[in-house]
């Protein structure tokens, strides 16, 4: 018989810190695969970490660095970790919001695969259910109906810089990391922050990079999306850790229930058959009524958009890559299985 132990990392801390088993080389490709996962709607970063065999350094140097403990011992494997992320959010930010802009359907349906995917890894964790665990997964469900309603499509259609859904995609991407199972770039979708944070990764790259000289006025312009996300970020890891450990330790089931609910309602949003279309003169884009010649300006990612309906051919592509994202988050599950 199956039982949950008081400290579910304890034996994950034994293994994976043994300087036999775990080296910086695991570390980097632990964070490479969080970073790439929180540019991907559907795929949780924590999962990733798992998989890697590293979620526990990861934890524990949070843990220490957020207490003012630092040991070499878990900061450079920390370090490793965080590097490895940000290069990998750095380098596919520009072209995952590109597939996601101009392969919308295509993305999505992949998202909902890999949304879906992460379902067994929650049920593992719950089963069997009890009342509080169903009446968890039913506020996880509810809520994220709430958000998709209030945020269709998760484009980047609010008027100027929305300094309040930042900070919240912050908290979210904090959330991600310390929750496997959970998806950041899905709620940073659903917030509506999913493209415009991508945006912002991007075109500070560009700046850095610039021919001729860094581009100062391109990297600043940045900030006004990083420094909300940061600060959400910061007070996530610290707060959300916390918060879900005590959570995890007094209403376990209610809480893995709404996580539950979470990935289950995670695809509400998601509707693939929907595009970006032009707006007509007059029509109202992020608080400015639209001319001819914003119109001509307009990035596509900014183009409101508008369901479709599907061919065949669309509909049968969809269900298959649904079903191939299901797969690959089943495979990284897996990977982990055994730690």
């Amino acid at each position: 018989m199956l039982t949950w132990p008081l400290d579910p990392l304890m034996s994950l801390r034994e293994d994976v810190l043994s300087p036999k088993k775990t080296g910086i080389t695991r570390c980097l490709i632990g964070g490479a695969l969080m970073g790439m996962a929180n540019l991907v709607p559907g795929i949780s970063g924590g999962t990733m970490l798992l998989a890697a065999g590293v979620y526990p350094l990861f934890i524990d140097g949070i843990a220490e660095a957020t207490t003012f403990r630092f040991r070499l011992r878990t900061l450079v494997p920390l370090g490793a970790i965080v590097l490895a992320a940000a290069l990998a959010i750095v380098l596919g930010a520009g072209p995952i919001k590109t597939l996601v802009v101009e392969q919308r359907w295509v993305m999505y349906s992949l998202f909902i695969g890999l949304t879906l995917g992460g379902v067994p890894v929650v049920w593992k964790l719950l089963k069997p259910g009890n009342a509080a665990a169903w009446i968890g997964c039913a506020a996880g469900i509810v809520l994220m109906a709430l958000m998709a309603t209030a945020e269709p499509g998760g484009g980047g259609e609010s008027a100027g810089p929305a300094y309040g859904l930042l900070f919240l995609a912050g908290l979210a991407g904090a959330s991600a990391m310390i929750l496997p199972g959970v998806s950041g770039g899905y709620l940073l979708l659903i917030l509506g922050q999913y493209i415009p944070i991508l945006s912002a990764i991007d075109q500070a790259r560009q700046g850095v990079s610039a021919a001729g000289g860094p581009d100062f006025d391109a990297i600043f312009g940045a900030f006004h999306v990083f420094v909300p996300v940061g600060i959400g970020v910061v007070l996530g890891v610290v707060g959300v850790s916390n918060l879900v450990k005590i959570l995890l330790e007094r209403y376990k089931r209610a809480t893995l229930g709404f996580l539950l609910g979470l990935l289950l309602g995670a695809v509400l949003g998601l509707w693939p058959f929907q595009q970006g279309v032009a707006p007509e003169p007059g029509d109202l884009v992020k608080g400015g009524v639209m001319t001819p010649e914003l119109i001509a300006e307009l990035d596509l990612d900014d183009y409101p958009l508008e369901t479709f309906s599907p061919t065949g051919g669309q509909v049968a592509g969809s269900l298959a890559l649904i079903a191939a994202g299901f797969g690959l988050t089943q495979a990284v599950a897996r990977m982990g299985a055994e730690k």
